[in-house]
């Protein structure tokens, strides 16, 4: 039985994959800060098919015991402070778990590997936000990083460490690097998530307007199940290497509002309100993944396109609203 360990499975992205190694016959474990909420919502439907260990990427020592004590054959890491605005706040924390973590992480896989022979698959959550101020459209693998917040400074220290420790150690050690991508499951600080939760409260006749910031922000946003299914696909792959994950498509926030409130037959200009306090210190403006090489080299293509995943966020929203 193939055996994997997910940090950050009760975010969106490790609920997902968890449901997708488990229709595969893998055991799952999987990564749990304590601080993690106790009901912990997106895995409450299939935790008792899961292994759940306590434990944190600030702490290399238990990530050192749990990779040895369970011997993964892949190893997912999707655990970080993966709010860009948040990591303005918490730069030091950002810096320490989403970046520093990955290291602590690969450090365990090595010594597991060289103790046991066995080889660990590694998979890097890397992300769109490393090209922050880009310097060409479309982004690809090739596109040199320039992040613009300390998230974004996280994650290519992070991205870069696991290309060393591939070329450094052979490990199987690839990285995603992952676009937006979105669901109903996505935190609700997300703006995605909080347009499509305020357009239900709005057309349910509960709230009359939501405050956003930068409208004009472009991003390739993609279904989220169909991000996860690209991360197992590199992992199977016989050769580690890198990825970006993407649609091909770029959209505004205000273009996401725009849909998001048509869906209900509203307008949102009537709702929307700009709120200064929401920009960012330094805002990414324009994100547009070209997926070429996941499509050619993983046979991946999202399934999933702008319009429906706004519709499928919405409806969501409006069936929890009619249920609360």
């Amino acid at each position: 039985m193939r055996r994997a360990l997910i940090t950050g499975i009760t975010g969106q992205d490790g609920s997902y994959l968890a449901e997708l190694l488990l229709a595969k016959g893998y055991e799952v474990h999987g990564l749990v800060r304590r601080s993690s909420t106790a009901a912990m919502p997106r895995i409450d439907h299939i935790k008792e098919a899961l292994h759940l260990h306590h434990g944190d990427l600030a702490d290399g020592n238990g990530l050192a015991r749990l990779v040895r004590e369970i011997v993964p054959t892949e190893v997912y890491n999707l655990g970080a402070q993966s709010h860009v605005h948040v990591s303005f706040a918490q730069p030091a924390y950002t810096a320490d778990v989403t970046g520093a973590g990955v290291v602590r992480l690969l450090e365990a896989i090595r010594d597991t590997q060289d103790a046991t022979g066995l080889q660990i698959r590694f998979y890097q959550a890397s992300s769109s936000e490393m090209f922050g101020k880009v310097v060409e459209t479309p982004q690809r693998e090739t596109t040199p990083f320039h992040p613009r917040s300390p998230y974004g400074c996280a994650k290519v220290y992070a991205h870069w460490q696991t290309v060393n420790y591939r070329e450094s150690y052979g490990l199987h050690a690839s990285c995603g690097i992952l676009f937006n991508h979105e669901s109903p499951r996505r935190g609700e600080e997300f703006v995605t998530r909080k347009i499509a939760r305020a357009v239900a409260s709005i057309a349910a006749g509960k709230a009359t307007h939501v405050r956003l910031g930068n409208l004009d922000a472009k991003r390739d946003w993609g279904w989220a199940p169909d991000y996860v299914r690209a991360m197992w696909l590199m992992l199977q792959e016989a050769e580690p290497w890198d990825y970006v994950v993407a649609t091909g498509e770029t959209h505004t926030v205000q273009e996401f509002a725009e849909v998001a409130f048509a869906h209900v037959g509203l307008d949102w200009q009537r709702h929307v309100i700009v709120d200064k306090a929401l920009m960012r210190p330094a805002e990414v403006d324009l994100l547009l993944g070209d997926p070429t090489k996941a499509a050619n080299w993983l046979d991946w293509r999202p399934g999933v396109g702008f319009r429906e995943l706004v519709a499928r966020m919405v409806e969501a929203e409006i069936e929890v609203m009619a249920h609360a």
